[in-house]
């Protein structure tokens, strides 16, 4: 855990669906079609509902996120951020929008509390130990600014992934105690 102004970042290891917070992040593909990894968890327990608003939506280009409702699941929201692919081109800046794009969507929607996965790690092929660093070092920096966003959660679904967040959280901790 990482205590930054009034926020907290933590670290879990499960399954993002089952936890009780405002808004999970389902790491979505730009067409916003919910099929397999996270998404397709998010969809079997949430209910069809989320992909019929995703369909009204229609597009988000890779860097954005946009939000529905969460349908069956426990939280009350869930925000579709857009990964990149690995190979398409400036991945580290477009994986920081989509976890930028998604907290500040989080807070327009008075989000206090909001889970995130491991943006592009899985079928996007984005390596582990990057996504890591992007994605908290961005929630870090959004945070440092102040934010009503009061827990930030890394959900993260296996034991390499989580070792992976953990190791870079913890460079974060020390970087942070010597400013």
């Amino acid at each position: 855990m990482l205590r930054v102004g009034n926020s907290v970042i933590e670290l879990v290891k499960g399954d993002i669906t089952e936890l009780e917070v405002d808004s999970i992040v389902n790491a979505a593909n730009s067409k916003l079609k919910m099929g397999g990894g996270v998404a397709g968890a998010i969809l079997r327990k949430g209910g069809w509902s989320i992909q019929e608003e995703c369909d009204r939506i229609g597009y988000c280009p890779v860097g954005g996120a946009v939000i529905t409702g969460a349908g069956k699941l426990k939280a009350r929201y869930v925000i579709h951020a857009v990964g990149p692919r690995m190979g398409e081109g400036d991945e580290d800046n477009k994986l920081r929008n989509a976890t930028l794009n998604s907290l500040k969507l989080a807070e327009q929607h008075q989000v206090k509390s909001i889970a995130f996965p491991a943006i592009s790690t899985g079928i996007f092929g984005y390596p582990k130990d990057r996504c890591a660093k992007i994605m908290l070092r961005t929630t870090v920096e959004y945070l440092q600014k102040g934010s009503g966003i009061g827990r930030v959660i890394f959900c993260l679904y296996d034991d390499e992934t989580y070792k992976t967040f953990e190791e870079e959280l913890e460079i974060i901790k020390k970087e942070l105690s010597l400013e």
